[in-house]
C-alpha cells in the first residue's frame, strides 16, 4: 500500500502533538487533508472530523462499526468506550481532550490508496438470493461483488468506499483505489471473559484483571426473541461456519430444515463463537450498517470484521456473561 498525505491537526488551546506530514490549525478541532483527486464535494455530507475519529477509535479496538463519516449512535458508543478507558472525562462527544488523546497514539494517515489485485478482481462472486432454499443450493455464499468485499476489507460503508471512488474500474487489476487506513484488530492482552451488555448494545472483550481490550457494536436480541441472561461459556468458534435452520429450534422462518454453506453474506456472516446453548452464539452479519440498529432472533450481531478479530482471540471456556 502506498500512503496518501494525511490527517490534521487542530486546537484552541495549547497542545503538543507529533505532528503528521500536513498540519493545520482549525479552531478547536481537526482538518483532514483528503487524498489527490479526492473532493470535498463528492464527500457530500459527511463530517471529515467525525470520519477521523472513527478510523482512530477503528484502530484502538473501541469499533464505531461501519466508518461512514456521519456521527450516530455506534460512533458516540466507541467514544464513551474509548473515554472510560483512557482516563478521559465521561461522555459521547467529541472535544478537545478526546481529540488529543487520540492523536497522541492513533496519529498517522487516514487514507491511503490500494492497488487491486488479480484475486481482488477475479471473486467468485455471487448472485445472492434472499430465499433460503435458494441460499442453501450456493457453492458458498460469497461476497456480491468487488465493491462489497472492499468495503468490508478496510471496515467502510459501501456508501461512503463509492463516494472515494466513484470512477473506479473494480474488475481490472492494477487499478489504485482510495480506502481508510483501518485498524489492524490485534489485542494487547488475552481475552478472559466476554460481556454481553444488552442496555448499552456492546460487547467487551476483557483480560483476567477486568480490562476492556476491545468493545463492539452490537445488535442482542430482541423483545419477541430475547438474548439469554446469565452466564455461558464459548463451546467452540467456527471462523468459517455454515448456518442451519431447523424449524423445531425456532419460532419464526420457513418450516423445513436447511443447511446454508459458509460465506459473508450467510444470515451469521460465516464466522461462529458458539456458545454452548443451542441457537446461542455471537456471530458476524451480512448488513455491517445495521448493527446496533435492528433487531435480532436472540443472537448477538457484530460486523463481519468485528466478530472475526473476537474469534481470533477467544477460546473454548472463556466466559461470556451477559449483563
Amino acid at each position: 500500500m502506498k500512503h496518501a498525505p494525511l490527517l490534521a491537526a487542530l486546537v484552541a488551546i495549547p497542545l503538543t502533538i507529533a505532528a503528521p506530514p500536513v498540519v493545520a490549525q482549525d479552531g478547536p478541532g481537526l482538518s483532514v487533508t483528503l487524498p489527490q483527486g479526492v473532493t470535498k464535494s463528492q464527500l457530500g455530507q459527511r463530517d471529515m472530523q467525525v470520519l477521523a475519529v472513527q478510523i482512530m477509535l477503528d484502530r484502538t479496538n473501541h469499533s464505531p462499526g461501519v466508518i461512514d463519516g456521519f456521527m450516530g449512535g455506534n460512533t458516540r458508543r466507541a467514544i464513551e468506550a474509548y473515554r472510560r478507558n483512557n482516563d478521559l472525562p465521561s461522555g459521547d462527544g467529541i472535544d478537545s481532550a478526546l481529540l488529543r488523546s487520540l492523536l497522541d497514539t492513533q496519529s498517522g494517515e487516514m487514507f491511503r490508496t490500494y492497488t487491486l489485485t488479480e484475486d481482488d478482481v477475479s471473486g467468485p462472486f455471487y448472485d445472492v438470493p434472499s430465499d433460503f432454499a435458494e441460499q442453501a443450493d450456493l457453492e458458498r455464499v460469497g461476497y456480491k461483488n468487488p465493491q462489497e468485499m472492499l468495503a468490508e476489507r478496510f471496515h467502510m460503508d459501501q456508501g461512503f468506499f463509492e463516494a472515494l471512488n466513484p470512477d473506479a474500474e473494480l474488475s481490472q487489476a492494477g487499478q489504485e483505489i482510495v480506502v481508510i487506513a483501518r485498524g489492524d484488530k490485534s489485542f494487547s492482552g488475552e481475552v478472559a471473559r466476554i460481556e454481553v451488555r444488552k442496555d448499552a448494545g456492546e460487547v467487551a472483550a476483557l483480560d483476567a484483571d477486568g480490562n476492556e481490550l476491545a468493545t463492539y457494536p452490537a445488535t442482542i436480541g430482541s423483545g419477541e426473541f430475547p438474548s439469554p441472561s446469565g452466564s455461558m461459556t464459548v463451546n467452540a468458534v467456527a471462523p468459517e461456519a455454515n448456518y442451519t435452520f431447523d424449524p423445531d429450534d425456532q419460532k419464526w422462518g420457513p418450516d423445513k430444515t436447511f443447511v446454508i454453506p459458509p460465506g459473508p453474506n450467510n444470515p451469521i456472516g460465516g464466522v461462529w463463537i458458539d456458545l454452548g446453548k443451542d441457537g446461542y452464539g455471537i456471530h458476524g452479519s451480512p448488513d455491517p450498517q445495521l448493527i446496533g440498529k435492528t433487531t435480532s432472533h436472540g443472537c448477538v450481531r457484530l460486523t463481519n470484521w468485528d466478530a472475526r478479530a473476537l474469534a481470533d482471540a477467544v477460546s473454548q471456556g472463556v466466559e461470556v456473561e451477559f449483563v
